[in-house]
């Protein structure tokens, strides 16, 4: 199709891509006795599914999220204590223009981040906005855009997006600038923007993570409101895959309870 007669006239156009399924399209209405606007409409729709799907690239690699840990991709029976159907409804991504929050809590391993990011692929696929990253990485990154003037620009780009998710908070330690940058995104995205946040650590050592208790307790009090909280109980799924793998042999540990999981609603 690169010497379609077309062809110069599409790029002209910035349409060259539609002469990927011009002959297709044009055999098609021969075939079915099209009219020109009925053929017409066809090329039209394959030019906005491409833009659509190359749009949906883009965002996906402009968000930092993983397209294949979604929802079909995550085993809920592996975590029956996990409300399915709120899984579901969050996915709906209702709780975004209502600015609410989710609060993912649980040991490592029991699937916070996957959920977190099958959520955000939802809200991509309704061209909303979405920016993830591992918290340190997040903060450490505010913090060396300082040094080259983009501070500004990064801070602003995390406050601007529909979703933002903050991965495994509290994992590692936050330096003092990094506990004010994290202050400073949540007050100022409280009741504007919707959030995201994982984390291994129980609300009561936040403290510890921000190392300033009246910070935390201020942090902890914008994000838990209006928002969903859950906590997740168990084993890690991937100590539970290397069980199973030596679940042939006379040593195997024995087989530990899945995650329990419990659900706080929007306060």
């Amino acid at each position: 199709m690169i010497t379609h007669p077309l062809l110069p006239k599409l790029r002209r156009l910035k349409l060259s891509a539609m002469a990927l399924t011009l002959d297709i399209r044009a055999a098609q209405a021969t075939e079915r006795q099209l009219t020109p606007v009925e053929f017409l409409a066809l090329l039209l729709d394959d030019e906005l599914e491409r833009r659509s799907q190359g749009r949906l690239a883009r965002h996906f690699a402009q968000s930092g999220c993983d397209s294949q840990k979604t929802l079909a991709h995550f085993d809920f029976s592996a975590a029956p204590g996990i409300n399915r159907t709120l899984i579901q409804e969050l996915a709906t991504c209702a709780f975004i223009p209502r600015h609410e929050n989710i609060l993912i809590c649980g040991p490592t391993g029991v699937g916070k981040s996957h959920l977190a990011n099958a959520i955000a692929c939802e809200a991509l696929k309704r061209d909303l906005r979405v920016l993830s990253r591992p918290t340190h990485r997040f903060l450490s990154d505010l913090n060396a855009a300082r040094a080259s003037a983009s501070h500004a620009r990064m801070l602003a780009k995390m406050l601007a997006v529909d979703l933002l998710i903050l991965d495994d908070f509290g994992l590692q330690p936050i330096s003092p600038q990094g506990a004010q940058d994290l202050y400073q995104v949540l007050t100022e995205r409280y009741e504007h923007r919707s959030m995201i946040v994982t984390s291994n650590r129980a609300f009561e050592e936040w403290p510890d993570v921000f190392g300033d208790a009246l910070l935390a307790s201020a942090a902890l009090d914008r994000l838990t409101h209006h928002a969903y909280t859950l906590i997740i109980r168990g084993q890690s799924y991937r100590q539970r895959g290397r069980r199973k793998e030596g679940a042939g042999t006379p040593a195997a540990l024995p087989t530990q309870d899945p995650p329990e999981v419990i659900f706080q609603g929007v306060t």
